[in-house]
C-alpha cells in the first residue's frame, strides 16, 4: 500500500537526538500497556510529527503483536528503525524502556528499605481512569484504517467473540491473518498450490534452582524470547514460574511487583526490574531489565527489512490486513476489560469524564492529564474517597 502524501520517513541528520527525546518524552507519560501505548504512539508519530504514515504503522503494530516479548516496546524499536537506522533502533527502544525502569527501581528501593509501596493504590485509581480517556480518540482513528471494509469489520468482530471465550492472543492474530488471506487471494492460492503449516508454541517454564545473578538475568532473557502475548500472560508465567515452582518470591511480593509495574509508564515488562532487585539488588534490576528486553531489539533488527518486501506480496498483505485488523479488535477488547475494572465508582467516573473533556476540547497534553489523575488518586486515597 502506497504512503500517504507529506509522510516522510527518510532518516535525515540530527532524527536520532530527535528520536530520543520523543521515545523518553513517551516513556514517562504512556501508561497503561500496550493497548494505550499503541494508540498514543499512532498520535504523535503519525498524526502529529508525521514520521509514516497510518497503513505502514498498522504493519509495523501487527508484526509486533505477532512476535514474543513486549509488542509496545518492539513497536517503539521499529518507529526508531524507521527514523534512524540500527542506531535510532537503539535510541528508541532504550529511551522508550530507560524512565519507567528508573521509576520501578526507585521503588524497589524504596520496598526493599521500607516494606510497603502503600501510595501506588491512590496513583492507580487516578491515573487508570485518564489512560481510558488517553486512548479513545487515537484508536478511533486506527480502526478507521485498519477495518476499511464491512468484512474486516466482521473479521475483527468475530476475533473479540473469541477473545471473549478466552483463546491465546497468538491464536486469535495468526488465525484472522490466515483467514482474510484465504478470503482474498483463496483462488490465487489453489492455483499455485500454496500450503500452510502448523505454528509450535512456545512457553516459558520453570526449575528449581538458587538465585544467583546469572540465574535471574537468564530466566528473564528466556522470558523475553520466548513470551508471546499481553502482560495479563506474563503475570501468569510469573507466578507459575516464580511463585509455583522455584519459590523465588511469596504471592505477596508479586502482587507488590504487579501493581509497581502498573502505577509507572512506559512497558509493564519492567516488572523484571523490580523482581531483580528484590532478588539480587541493583545487579538483578540492571539484568533482570536487560535480559527480558535484549530479544525484542534482536528479533526487530532481524525482521525490520522484511515487513516492507512482505507488504508488496499480495498474499502477505493480505495477511497482515487480517492481523491489522484482529490487532485493532483485541486492543478494544483490552480497553473495555479495563475501562469495566476501572469505573466502578463515582471518582473513577468523574476523572475519566474530565480527562475525556480536557482531551478532546482543549487538547491538554497527555503528561498533565496524567500528572493530574496521580495527584487526585492519591487526594482521593488519603481522603478515604478511593
Amino acid at each position: 500500500m502506497p504512503e500517504e502524501n507529506n509522510v516522510s520517513p527518510e532518516r535525515t541528520p540530527g532524527a536520532l537526538g530527535e528520536i530520543a527525546r520523543e521515545f523518553l518524552r513517551l516513556g514517562f507519560v504512556a501508561f497503561g500497556g500496550a493497548a494505550a501505548h499503541f494508540p498514543m504512539m499512532e498520535e504523535r508519530f503519525v498524526q502529529r510529527k508525521k514520521w509514516l504514515s497510518r497503513e505502514r504503522f498498522l504493519d509495523l503494530m501487527g508484526a509486533a503483536s505477532l512476535l514474543p516479548g513486549p509488542s509496545s516496546t518492539e513497536l517503539a524499536i521499529y518507529i526508531g528503525e524507521l527514523r534512524g537506522g540500527i542506531a535510532g533502533l537503539l535510541i528508541a527502544g532504550a529511551c522508550f524502556i530507560l524512565p519507567a525502569a528508573i521509576l520501578v527501581l526507585g521503588l524497589a528501593w524504596a520496598y526493599v528499605k521500607f516494606g510497603s509501596v502503600s501510595q501506588v493504590a491512590g496513583l492507580l485509581f487516578g491515573i487508570k481512569p485518564v489512560v481510558i480517556a488517553l486512548i479513545a480518540q487515537p484508536m478511533l482513528n486506527l480502526a478507521r484504517s485498519a477495518l476499511k471494509s464491512v468484512p474486516l469489520m466482521l473479521l475483527a468482530a468475530v476475533v473479540v467473540i473469541f477473545a471473549l471465550f478466552g483463546y491465546p492472543v497468538l491464536v486469535l492474530l495468526l488465525g484472522a491473518g490466515a483467514v482474510w488471506m484465504l478470503v482474498t487471494q483463496g483462488r490465487e492460492m489453489l492455483r499455485g498450490g500454496i500450503l500452510f503449516t502448523g505454528l509450535g508454541g512456545l512457553g516459558a517454564s520453570g526449575a528449581a534452582g538458587i538465585v544467583g545473578t546469572s540465574s535471574v538475568f537468564l530466566y528473564f532473557l528466556k522470558v523475553g524470547a520466548v513470551l508471546f502475548g499481553s502482560g495479563y500472560v506474563l503475570l501468569a508465567v510469573l507466578r507459575a514460574d516464580l511463585v509455583v515452582h522455584r519459590h523465588w518470591l511469596s504471592d505477596a511480593q508479586l502482587l507488590d511487583a504487579i501493581a509497581v509495574s502498573q502505577a509507572t509508564p512506559g512497558p509493564f515488562f519492567t516488572v523484571a526490574t523490580f523482581i531483580g532487585y528484590v532478588l539480587r539488588g541493583w545487579r538483578g534490576a540492571v539484568l533482570g531489565t536487560i535480559g527480558m528486553f535484549a530479544p525484542a531489539f534482536a528479533y526487530v533488527g532481524m525482521t525490520a527489512h522484511i515487513l516492507p518486501k512482505l507488504r508488496k506480496s499480495p498474499f502477505a498483505g493480505a495477511f497482515l490486513d487480517g492481523v491489522n485488523a484482529a490487532a485493532v479488535a483485541l486492543m478494544a477488547f483490552v480497553v473495555w476489560q479495563f475501562a469495566r475494572a476501572t469505573l466502578l465508582n463515582l471518582p473513577a467516573i468523574l476523572i475519566a469524564a474530565a480527562s475525556v473533556f480536557l482531551l478532546f476540547r482543549y487538547k491538554v497534553n497527555s503528561a498533565w492529564l496524567v500528572l493530574g489523575g496521580a495527584v487526585t488518586g492519591i487526594l482521593l486515597r488519603s481522603l478515604g474517597w478511593a
